[in-house]
């Protein structure tokens, strides 16, 4: 199988035809369309007034300050995409109660094509650690209400937060139920989405077991400017999606397959320099449209690294492990200790170690697309090592090594590792997805000699919402490769606390001044749009211990 045909993060890790076109009665209905093109589904209304189809969303919360998003469809013409449709003022409102009695800032811009019809407000005025209402208007039209949330003060005292953590969403795998889920819990101060919020693949190649659940627009692999933002459109579809991007706000981050399957800063293995194009182009329209599209603030160098602040509880660093990386090393290279070699960027590991070393809250956590904890394969059977090989990415001869996450970066993470060890820096978590496993580990210093050597941090990594795992690659029943595979792993890699390797869920944080405890959840089907959720496994690590332990209660 080419390596355009595989998963490709390690995420990936373990590891046409024609959309049906639906008509749809009103705006709010247009939330379940899968029809491609959009303006096929556009009501009947559309053609007179403006239409929000795409929801709202909100994210990079601060103490006084919020970011909104919408996108306006002025017309049936103006598809995501498209570059058509006449500009449209669009105006916001933001309350302190969901009837918008109380109002605290209004204002209005120009959607245009030029942005893709998309619009941003950066609120700021607001109040620490409160709930708002926000809504779009356009030609007389409303758009959905959604709540969102500001951070505490910088200087506050801070009881609890509790995070969603979410990442690998696959359009053709299946159906977004986790993101349904986390929106009915009602409690959550923010989400975190920690890559592959959208793939780049063309319409049958990544689907769920080789079949494609739904068919995602446009059909072919995306290129262009207005390949992505149609991607983007068509993701920003899903009633499930939207729903929690109504309830709290999101703080995301970007993996590969926003630009191209295992992307470095100068091309990616899914990217063909030539006949695809330009990397740099492709690269510059996929970042244009990911910020059109996400409520996301463009932060260092136009990237997505930046820090947020949740009191004195914790901060969370949110790492751009793509646009600054070198080329994954060949396995048999030998370069994966090459201190010229790096995943950060010298800029950004220089940013994250400040801040880690000056923070003064409780907790340090990171979000981190791909994931850090040393992996070793061990002495897997044949029948087991040639599909876990495949999901990572690596030779299937069982070289222990998939150099697009840190493995294939010891330099760097040696660099971070002793940082903290040697300023005494306690409390890091990393917080990874990537995978499309689920996994608690502990982060040595030196796996070779782990327990004995130092753990300098923790890490939970969340599996996928539902891009293939190791069953899916395999092709047997859920949990028979886990049943096997999970005690092999974790004899090879005694950091490990924990890998289920076969299910799709998602994951609730919670932190307190005492633990920083990750429940995971379960998905029973995600190739059913209904799917029911699942409390799984929790594990937590206790305040300056810089170990995972098992707990057997969510929170």
């Amino acid at each position: 199988m080419t390596s355009r045909q595989r998963s490709s993060d390690f995420a990936e890790a373990l590891n046409s035809r024609a959309p049906r076109r639906r008509t749809v009665v009103k705006a709010a209905a247009a939330t379940a369309v899968l029809a491609a093109p959009l303006a096929a589904a556009l009501p009947a209304r559309a053609a007179e007034a403006p239409a929000f189809l795409h929801g709202v969303a909100s994210g990079d919360p601060l103490p006084d300050g919020i970011l909104l998003w919408t996108r306006v469809t002025p017309g049936s013409q103006a598809i995501p995409g498209s570059g058509l449709g006449p500009d449209t003022e669009v105006s916001w409102t933001v309350a302190r109660d969901k009837a918008f009695t109380t109002i605290v800032a209004k204002g209005s811009t120009v959607a245009t094509a030029a942005s893709d019809h998309t619009v941003k407000a950066d609120i700021r005025g607001l109040q620490p650690a409160t709930d708002y209402w926000f809504r779009f208007s356009a030609g007389g039209t409303d758009s959905p209400v959604a709540r969102t949330r500001t951070t505490p003060a910088a200087d506050a005292s801070v009881v609890g937060l509790r995070f969603g953590v979410v990442s690998c969403a696959n359009w053709e795998a299946g159906y977004f139920s986790a993101y349904r889920h986390l929106a009915a819990r009602n409690d959550l101060d923010a989400w975190l989405h920690l890559g592959d919020y959208i793939y780049e693949y063309k319409s049958g190649e990544y689907g769920t077991r080789g079949t494609v659940v739904r068919p995602h627009s446009p059909a072919g692999e995306i290129l262009t400017l207005a390949d992505y933002r149609t991607r983007h459109g068509r993701y920003k579809t899903d009633p499930d999606l939207q729903a929690l991007h109504h309830k709290a706000p999101v703080v995301a981050i970007w993996d590969d397959h926003e630009f191209a399957d295992n992307s470095w800063s100068g091309g990616a293995v899914n990217h063909t320099e030539g006949a695809e194009g330009a990397w740099s182009d492709r690269q510059a329209a996929a970042k244009q449209a990911y910020f059109e599209w996400m409520p996301v603030r463009p932060a260092i160098a136009g990237t997505t690294y930046r820090r947020l602040r949740f009191g004195k509880l914790a901060d969370l660093a949110l790492l751009d492990l793509r646009s600054f990386r070198s080329q994954q090393a060949s396995t048999a290279s030998g370069s994966v200790d090459d201190p010229d070699r790096t995943i950060t960027g010298r800029a950004q590991l220089d940013w994250l170690k400040s801040g880690l070393k000056s923070s003064d809250t409780t907790w340090r956590l990171v979000g981190n697309s791909v994931m850090i904890s040393p992996f070793a394969v061990g002495s897997l059977s044949a029948d087991l090592l040639k599909p876990l090989a495949k999901l990572l990415g690596l030779p299937q001869e069982g070289v222990a090594l998939n150099t697009d996450q840190w493995d294939g970066y010891t330099d760097d993470r040696r660099e971070l590792l002793a940082h903290l060890r040697s300023n005494a820096i306690r409390n890091t978590v990393f917080l990874t997805g990537d995978i499309h496993m689920a996994w608690a580990n502990d982060v040595p210093v030196d796996a070779g000699t782990y327990p004995l050597s130092a753990s300098a941090a923790t890490e939970f990594v969340v599996t996928s919402v539902t891009s293939d795992n190791l069953d899916d690659i395999a092709k047997v029943p859920e949990g028979v490769v886990s049943a096997i595979a999970s005690p092999v792993i974790r004899a090879a890699n005694r950091h490990v606390h924990w890998v289920d390797t076969d299910r799709h869920g998602y994951g609730v944080l919670d932190i307190t001044a005492d633990r920083a405890q990750m429940d995971y959840y379960v998905l029973s089907d995600r190739t059913d749009p209904g799917a029911t959720s699942s409390w799984a496994r929790s594990y937590r690590t206790r305040s300056g211990t810089q170990k995972v332990e098992r707990t057997y209660d969510p929170v």
